[in-house]
């Protein structure tokens, strides 16, 4: 039995961390500001990524980040974090963390790897991944994390670089219900719509739904625009003239593929930044699979996996996925 000089430290430790557990996820006002004090993990500072760690500053949480990229976390260490060198370490720190990684192999590694998470995450942790990824690989994380005495939810989110930066973002909750207002408390200083989808994973399933109908839609305006312009019409007028009319959609309105039409999007940066057509062709490969599983015909998704995958081949992989115009225009010149 251990001697009370080395019980009760642990047992006073032990119960701080319960505590403060217990009013982020039980209580509201005054009570609930306390919980912005504690520490916040973040792990993947891309395009996404580092946005939203940003925006977690901005609230005033304090983040400790990590990234296989030091230029990424020097950034956000400039902007107030602490920066750790695992995700390991990460999560010896802080009592709920966020991540947002490219695909499904770099959450199992991030997670279950050496000096992953899973190695120092403490009990009662809330770990929340933006990931776009299989749903069968959130729910094995969910698993993982219970063994733990930890709480794993999958959030992606919709809405793109400029919405990660304005901190508007869309977030899809998979888990347990009873943790999501807690989760939902977090995700608001990056985020303006965060929607609970049900149980782990159908965050991932109505993302890559979405992701799906996004891809198509982004095909189908940067057909149009084409066909458009090589009769003769001018961009912008033609894109007004949709916007204005039944065609109108988020690609169309909003991100436009056709350089010059609208400010402050890839395609008027040479489709640098945004969401890269590998992601999307990587997305769309999900779709595919759960398409597959679940006998569910998707044959325009299926043709927009195949467009996407041609692109990638034709060095438009680290594009913006909006890139499919240019990729239409090359074809006009063959």
């Amino acid at each position: 039995m251990a001697s009370p000089t080395t019980w009760i430290p642990l047992f006073s430790k032990g119960f701080r961390r319960a505590a403060r557990l217990h009013l982020r996820r039980n209580f509201s006002g005054s009570e609930r500001q306390c919980s912005s004090q504690a520490k916040v993990g973040f792990i993947g500072l891309g395009n996404m990524g580092g946005p939203m760690a940003t925006n977690l500053l901005k609230k005033g949480h304090s983040v400790v980040a990590y990234d296989v990229s030091p230029e990424a976390m020097e950034r956000l260490e400039d902007e107030g974090a602490s920066i750790a060198m695992s995700p390991a370490e990460v999560a010896s720190k802080v009592d709920s963390i966020i991540t947002m990684l490219p695909n499904s192999q770099h959450v199992r590694s991030c997670y279950t790897g050496e000096k992953g998470v899973f190695e120092s995450v403490q009990p009662g942790t809330l770990i929340v991944d933006s990931s776009t990824i299989d749903p069968s690989v959130s729910k094995e994380m969910a698993g993982s994390a219970l063994k733990k005495g930890a709480v794993f939810m999958d959030a992606p989110v919709s809405g793109g670089i400029n919405a990660a930066k304005a901190g508007t973002l869309t977030f899809m909750v998979g888990g347990d219900e009873k943790e999501f207002m807690a989760a939902k408390e977090l995700l608001s200083a990056m985020g303006k719509n965060i929607i609970y989808c049900g149980g782990v994973g159908n965050g991932q399933a109505v993302k890559i739904c979405n992701n799906m109908l996004l891809a198509i839609s982004m095909i189908g305006t940067a057909e149009t625009m084409n066909l458009g312009m090589r009769l003769g019409l001018e961009a912008k007028l033609m894109a007004s003239i949709i916007n204005a009319a039944t065609g109108r959609c988020w690609s169309s309105e909003l991100y436009n593929p056709v350089p010059g039409v609208l400010e402050n999007v890839p395609s008027s940066n040479n489709y640098e930044g945004g969401f890269g057509t590998a992601l999307m062709a990587k997305d769309l490969g999900l779709a595919q699979d759960a398409a597959t599983k679940s006998l569910t015909p998707t044959p325009l998704g299926s043709l927009a996996h195949q467009i996407y995958r041609v692109m990638c081949n034709s060095g438009l992989a680290e594009k913006d996925f909006s890139s499919i115009f240019q990729f239409l225009q090359e074809q006009n010149s063959k």
